[in-house]
């Protein structure tokens, strides 16, 4: 037994030393490309008093006291199209690693931001304020650097992430959206993007994920029928490297709206 665990322990430990330099190094890449980190986070909730303790959560005290040390535009949105219940997805853009690091701790010692949040923060076990939280911590592309918020109008969001085959495939598709210029095709084409960010940590891995915006499905099927035609994507598109076939493995899109208290 206490082979077992030492060799357990001895794992963890190797898998976190080979993780944390990658980290350090995104880290400071981005620090000096300006690239933002983001957590998306996905609330799975059974109820509307569930969602509307989390919501009022983020309203009452997360977004108040993120905004106070200095993160800005923090989305909070729910299903189009729920099956059930809704889930929230929440949004939260950080400057740097350190940024995100320091986050939690600021949280704790903000008084203020305890006392909104306690509802949520000490709801019982018998009594949740949800089911469990799915996180994912993604670094912005180094041609779309910083979250861009589009303007505050009824509108809904697509939330898309490109699941991968390998590391290596991914990394290709990253080539595609920066240097090749698919960001730039979106950008001509009014799709509005909000972010696009690679997954450094999470589930389904190796992936990345990007949210567009549309002023209702109608516009959103005219946008992609403009994008499937255009000349520029189409170039990019024949280039044999860049096939899908080779770098994506799955698209999953969700459609999303924002909450009241989202500031996205």
């Amino acid at each position: 037994m206490k082979r077992r665990s030492f060799v357990k322990a001895s794992l963890l430990t190797s898998a976190a030393g080979a993780l944390i330099p990658q980290i350090s190094m995104a880290s400071e890449n981005s620090a000096n490309s300006g690239r933002e980190f983001y957590e998306l986070r996905v609330y799975t909730l059974k109820n509307a008093q569930q969602q509307k303790l989390v919501e009022d959560y983020f309203k009452d005290a997360a977004i108040p006291a993120l905004n106070r040390i200095g993160n800005k535009y923090i989305g909070v949105f729910t299903e189009l199209k729920p099956d059930g219940q809704t889930k929230l997805y929440v949004l939260i853009p950080f400057t740097s690693w350190d940024d995100f690091i320091a986050v939690q701790d600021k949280l704790a010692n903000d008084k203020v931001y305890r006392q909104a949040g306690l509802a949520y923060l000490n709801a019982p076990a018998t009594d949740p304020a949800y089911e469990r939280i799915e996180s994912w911590l993604l670094r912005a592309f180094e041609h779309a650097p910083k979250l861009q918020a589009p303007g505050q109008k009824p509108r809904i969001f697509e939330l898309r992430r490109y699941e991968h085959a390998s590391e290596d495939a991914g990394k290709v598709k990253l080539q595609m959206f920066n240097s090749a210029g698919e960001i730039d095709v979106f950008k001509r084409l009014g799709f509005n993007p909000v972010f696009f960010g690679e997954t450094l940590i999470g589930s389904l891995r190796p992936n990345l994920t990007y949210m567009i915006t549309f002023d209702d499905m109608a516009a959103h099927d005219s946008h992609w029928k403009a994008f499937g035609s255009d000349p520029e994507w189409k170039r990019i598109s024949a280039i044999p490297d860049y096939s899908d076939a080779k770098l994506v493995s799955r698209i999953t899109s969700t459609f999303l709206v924002p909450s009241d208290c989202s500031q996205i």
